[in-house]
């Protein structure tokens, strides 16, 4: 696709900076239905753009992205065929992320939840708003983080804390994040546009082929993970959604209360 063809996200140019901004403030830019496919074509895409070399990727409005939705899980659910669809994509947004050899930064204005996070801590550098919170509550609504949070939460902070997280769905916020290695840096929200900025810039100054020959080799361990991974991980999610608790897990959603999981 071209840039000018995307509907949910929108760019900004400034010198070899492309700025990337998942643009549906109204649904906390969810990924859904064609977000999520733009989403699984956007760093293929980039990475072919002549223009530029550094990419910045963030949310408009107060979220970086909430992850999925709700009401579209059902949709799935109830179009099976549509759920394969999002297997085939969810892989391609990871390896596209792996295989963009120019730098991506994530800044992150605000919560990054599920898949959100999964693109967050897939950018090469993360800064985040210190406000920000980073949860992957797959397993809270009964599915498997098949999308690659379970490749990426343990590569950066370790398989115990990650197993914690990834289990239970708990929030981090971005200091702590910040703290444990999980990103790069976490300040006050009226710092971020300004430290990306200039981070960016810096990295725009640096030898291009160098620089992105550093990611491709660096990022090899990653995209092995990826490859080894991706199609258990994404084949597990798609069982998952068949289940019953998955089901109660939506119910539970849409009627406002508690799931009573059953282990089916």
């Amino acid at each position: 696709m071209k840039l000018s063809e995307y509907k949910t996200i929108s760019f900004e140019r400034r010198g070899k900076v492309l700025h990337l901004t998942f643009n549906q403030p109204d649904t906390l830019n969810s990924f859904h239905g064609l977000s999520h496919t733009e989403l699984s074509h956007i760093f293929y895409d980039v990475v072919e753009d002549p223009e530029s070399e550094i990419i910045v990727v963030s949310g408009a409005g107060r979220a970086f992205s909430a992850g999925g939705d709700i009401e579209y899980m059902q949709w799935l659910y109830d179009n099976p065929k549509e759920f394969y669809r999002c297997v085939r994509e969810a892989k391609r947004v990871v390896m596209g992320m792996l295989e963009c050899d120019k730098p991506i930064i994530g800044k992150i204005n605000g919560d990054a939840i599920g898949l959100g996070s999964t693109v967050a801590l897939f950018c090469d550098m993360t800064f985040a708003a210190d406000h920000a919170r980073f949860g992957d509550p797959h397993n809270n609504v009964g599915l498997t983080s098949g999308d690659g949070g379970q490749i990426i939460w343990p590569y950066l902070i370790g398989y115990a804390r990650a197993k914690h997280y990834l289990l239970t769905g708990e929030k981090i916020g971005a200091k702590e994040a910040a703290q444990i290695g999980l990103i790069n840096a976490a300040m006050p929200a009226a710092e971020l546009d300004a430290y990306v900025d200039e981070y960016a810039q810096k990295l725009a100054a640096l030898p291009t082929q160098s620089l992105r020959w550093s990611k491709s080799t660096i990022n090899v361990p990653l995209r092995q993970m990826a490859a080894s991974m991706m199609d258990a991980g994404m084949a597990y999610e798609n069982v998952a959604a068949r289940t019953a608790d998955h089901v109660e897990a939506i119910a539970a959603f849409r009627g406002k209360r508690k799931p009573n999981f059953q282990g089916q």
